[in-house]
């Protein structure tokens, strides 16, 4: 039997059947991502009608969005996702460590491919890493927001490149962080960068990532994932939004106030938000299962954790939705 797959947020068909109040009526803050996204423009009638071309300009606009050296290859990819569950089946079966908590299909998608899995905290990774032949780190994390400064990520690096290791960093939420992106540092052989456009441009559903690293495994990638694997109209509209620079600087001011603002509600209503990503706040609390049940009561949609217990909240995007979620807390 396979194994299950592993939950997510923004699952609201789910919601409204569990606990029987129409999808409509929700607030969902369970996803991490921008509720105010980037504002898509009309497509022209040809990206429509034409298959996607990899010499269209969308590769040399990534590169300096990423601050990419010369000697980095780079890929673009149908959501990051497309590249954290392929990037195992090009590796040998081995021992790959994955942050704990965090984002599961890093976990499930190399069990699948063989590996054995290894979950660890930060702070259990310098110890492992001369047993580890691989090692995925999120940064920030997802669910906590908890970050690293980019010497100690590139120390992991190091260490594991010295045995042919790999370093997979997926750097989804880091546009609204202050961390710094590994991506400048990209081309020595065995790291990775992850980067999505569905968190901070708000664009999930248009699955569109990209993965830079080593141009061979680059290559490799693009070989594994087959022709066509990103889509006409979602080359033209990430080429759009990463040379929109404006638009992106506008926006991690506002994300910056607005997660000000819900860490204020939330201890308010006397919970305690951590991390460090503008996207979402984590609030570890031994009551996680009952405040995230009595918000679903009155339609508001968080993401849950069991180990460690905690909730993830996302931003409201309009004050509808911050009134909504500031009344559902009260009820609590």
């Amino acid at each position: 039997m396979s194994d299950p797959r592993p939950e997510h947020g923004g699952r609201l068909n789910q919601a409204a059947r569990q606990w029987g109040l129409p999808p409509a009526d929700w607030l969902d803050l369970s996803t991490g991502i921008n509720p105010r996204g980037y504002p898509v423009p009309a497509i022209p009638a040809r990206v429509w009608q034409r298959l996607p071309e990899e010499d269209d300009g969308l590769e040399d606009i990534a590169r300096a969005w990423l601050r990419l050296p010369d000697r980095a290859g780079c890929l673009p990819v149908a959501g990051s996702q497309a590249a954290l569950q392929s990037l195992p089946l090009l590796r040998a079966p081995g021992r790959v460590g994955v942050p704990a908590p965090g984002y599961r299909e890093h976990a499930a998608a190399w069990h699948r491919a063989g590996h054995r899995v290894i979950p660890l905290t930060a702070e259990q990774v310098p110890a492992a890493l001369p047993d580890l032949d691989a090692l995925v780190w999120i940064h920030p994390n997802n669910p906590t927001g908890a970050g690293l400064d980019t010497d100690t990520l590139l120390r992991w690096h190091r260490a594991l490149a010295k045995r042919d290791g790999l370093l997979v960093v997926d750097e989804a939420f880091i546009e609204a962080s202050p961390f710094a992106s590994l991506a400048p540092a990209l081309g020595a052989p065995g790291l990775v960068v992850l980067r999505s456009l569905g968190k901070f441009f708000g664009l999930a559903g248009l699955r569109a990532g990209l993965m830079a690293g080593p141009p061979a495994l680059c290559q490799a990638l693009a070989e594994k994932l087959g022709p066509w694997a990103l889509s006409h109209p979602a080359r033209h509209v990430m080429a759009t939004a990463l040379a929109d620079t404006a638009w992106q600087d506008a926006t991690r001011q506002r994300l910056r106030a607005d997660r000000q603002r819900l860490d204020a509600l939330l201890r308010d209503h006397g919970l305690n938000p951590q991390g460090d990503s503008d996207l979402f706040a984590w609030c570890p609390t031994a009551d996680a299962a009952h405040r995230h049940d009595a918000l679903a009561r009155r339609a508001v949609l968080t993401r849950l954790w069991d180990t460690p217990a905690g909730l993830r909240l996302g931003l409201p995007g309009d004050q509808a939705g911050w009134r909504r979620l500031h009344e559902a807390l009260g009820f609590d």
